[in-house]
């Protein structure tokens, strides 16, 4: 992960949601985190869901460019959700500490699974393009989703690396829940269980290493 052409500047969309995180555990000394509280709306809710979903759009992004997706034409969620058949981010749950009620996990990409559409996602868009209509849609559950999604696609594409500068501590993921601890320490994620052995390969990093670009890409044109 850490090899130069894994992935262009990774550690800038994990500060981007470092900071973001930030500012959500901020919110939450106003908006306890609790099921009683989903439907609250404001104007800090909906500027982190903006702030946050903008993220989610770069990350997506990024990982069909680095692949050499080509599509013409702007891109969409219809090009992003070609995502989940390699990154399975489908099959990721969420678990937002200290909740109070029976929210505390979420599985923000769920609806891709049925071939749905994202609900956090559609909020944003909404809100988006008509603020004064569609603002109460900017909702605190929205929000947390979106928090959410966002740190699943990071976790897919990362796992629990921060990139940062130097040495880190490395807590123990103590919690008998087959969580881990995700990106930033705050909340925790449930990997993937259900990659089939036809996914998986194996491959003798200490000669690929030397080459020159040792990563071949998935070819997102191909993929429905």
């Amino acid at each position: 992960m850490i090899h130069p052409k894994y992935a262009t500047a990774p550690e800038h969309y994990v500060r981007a949601f470092l900071i973001l995180q930030k500012d959500l555990q901020e919110l939450f000394d106003f908006i306890e985190p609790a099921d009683n509280n989903l439907s609250c709306y404001s104007y800090r809710i909906h500027s982190l869901l903006i702030r946050t979903c903008i993220e989610v759009e770069a990350n997506c992004k990024a990982i069909l460019q680095e692949n050499g997706y080509a599509r013409a034409g702007d891109w969409n969620m219809g090009d992003y959700k070609k995502i989940d058949k390699t990154h399975f981010l489908s099959a990721y749950a969420v678990k937002v500490p200290t909740w109070s009620g029976s929210r505390e996990m979420w599985v923000p990409f769920a609806a891709w699974a049925n071939h749905g559409s994202l609900p956090w996602y559609k909020a944003y868009n909404a809100t988006k393009h008509d603020r004064h209509t569609e603002f109460p849609n900017a909702t605190f559950e929205r929000l947390i989703e979106a928090i959410c999604g966002l740190l699943v696609l990071l976790s897919a594409q990362f796992e629990t690396n921060d990139f940062s500068p130097g040495p880190t501590l490395i807590a123990l993921d103590w919690p008998a829940d087959g969580m881990k601890s995700g990106i930033g320490s705050f909340f925790r994620v449930r990997f993937p269980q259900n990659w089939s052995m036809a996914l998986r390969y194996d491959f003798d990093w200490q000669n690929l290493r030397g080459e020159e670009d040792p990563f071949q890409n998935v070819d997102y044109e191909n993929i429905a």
